[in-house]
């Protein structure tokens, strides 16, 4: 398959095109600077195409999929998704900005259209908590209540500290009957039974507020992790100050400056934790899973979804709807636990 990476450059893009190289992959690398790809693809050996997303067709033309890396996706992945869909080439990308999977999921129709297949969150978000979310809901098919938490360590890459600063303001969200409500940042709490021991989580907004629901069909879900109690009560205070332009471009400043994203020994030495539970009036149903780094799962998922991506029916995709729920124990390094059940 003839495939692109764009954003090659960023953080997340060379662990991905370090790893399709060494699985034999020769994708061509791109983004918008010819001085930042180059000399990469000059590194691994490959070809590079330097384009803006405003004039994406052109150089889409004889691609058949692009994994797309370059964040914010708030920014990026409407026009690279329309490029997709007039040139027909399959979409992966690696968001986990609910906005951004609720633009891309209205895309359905024309995708089908244009025989494409639009995969955004084929990274940690939100592959993990998608495919627990869909075992929860063939352990429990009648489930009215999802819960899923998450733990990651190791710290970020600038692409991720970006985009929290950029949704800094926007508080939590949660998914109750069906529709997307937002509020504080930890307004709700509760412990998660991660593989490494309980741990007080507190609700945060996550992708699969958006993705677990079309999944699954559930129609309450929210989304924990771990962070100081604190985190929602300043979130309030700030909020108008967090969203200004003057607070935006400082604080993505400071991470264009000071946040790089994990080293390979911080990598390697690091894992990702996932605690799900999905419930009725009657009866609750558990999973847990344990993998590596956040990041290295990214990088391993996305070469693997481009290998698998042209046996998928066109459309808009979640991980699970693409590949199956059972596609998380397929990627290098992750454990799932049996279901428990309980009242």
């Amino acid at each position: 398959m003839t495939w692109m990476l764009y954003g090659a450059n960023g953080y997340t893009g060379q662990l991905i095109a370090d790893l399709a190289v060494r699985r034999g992959h020769r994708p061509i690398l791109a983004g918008r600077t010819e001085a930042k790809i180059a000399p990469l693809a000059e590194d691994l050996g490959l070809e590079y195409r330097a384009f803006d997303l405003t004039d994406a067709e052109k150089p889409l033309s004889d691609v058949e999929a692009v994994a797309h890396c370059a964040g914010p996706f708030s920014a990026t992945s409407a026009p690279m998704v329309a490029a997709c869909l007039k040139t027909g080439t399959h979409y992966i990308d690696i968001t986990g900005e609910i906005d951004v999977f609720e633009a891309i999921a209205k895309q359905d129709d024309a995708a089908k259209q244009a025989n494409v297949v639009l995969l955004p969150g084929a990274g940690f978000d939100v592959v993990p908590t998608d495919c627990v979310a869909a075992m929860l809901k063939e352990a429990l098919p009648d489930a009215t209540h999802l819960d899923l938490a998450f733990l990651v360590g190791g710290g970020a890459s600038a692409g991720t500290a970006k985009t929290t600063v950029e949704s800094a303001s926007a508080g939590g969200r949660v998914r109750e009957n069906g529709v997307l409500k937002t509020e504080r940042i930890g307004q709700r709490t509760r412990i998660a039974d991660f593989p490494a021991g309980p741990r007080r989580v507190g609700s945060m907004p996550w992708g699969d507020v958006s993705t677990a629901y079309r999944s699954t069909g559930i129609p309450n879900i929210t989304t924990f992790t771990a962070f100081p109690g604190a985190v929602g009560q300043l979130q309030a205070i700030f909020a108008p100050i967090l969203g200004t332009p003057l607070f935006q471009k400082f604080g993505k400043s400071v991470v264009e400056r000071f946040i790089g994203g994990p080293d390979e020994h911080k990598r390697k030495n690091t894992i990702c934790q996932v605690f799900g539970e999905a419930w009725n009036a009657e009866k609750r149903v558990s999973i847990a899973l344990k993998g590596p780094n956040a990041y290295s799962l990214t990088a391993d998922s996305v070469v693997k979804a481009i290998e698998k991506i042209g046996d998928v029916p066109p459309g808009s995709h979640t991980p699970s709807s693409a590949f199956g729920a059972d596609y998380v124990r397929e990627l290098d390094g992750v454990e799932v636990s049996p279901v428990k059940a309980g009242k």
